[in-house]
């Protein structure tokens, strides 16, 4: 099909090859990103989710401290 096979492996006529190091660097960023996001969010909404606490009971819920 195109170029000259530099690098890479192939198999069954598919030709896989290195990734570049930006490529790298930005996926292995990208991951820890996702895995910070997700533990940030288990944090927050795990005890709804696993069924220890109504989402409506929040706990910043300030209705009935303002003194009216």
């Amino acid at each position: 099909m195109g170029g000259g096979g530099h690098g890479g492996v192939t198999y069954k006529g598919v030709t896989i090859h290195q990734p570049k190091r930006w490529h790298t660097v930005t996926g292995k960023g990208m991951c820890a990103m996702m895995w910070f996001w997700i533990l940030y969010r288990a944090k927050q909404d795990g005890p709804v989710v696993l069924g220890w606490r109504h989402p409506w009971e929040g706990h910043d819920d300030h209705s009935s401290s303002h003194g009216h």
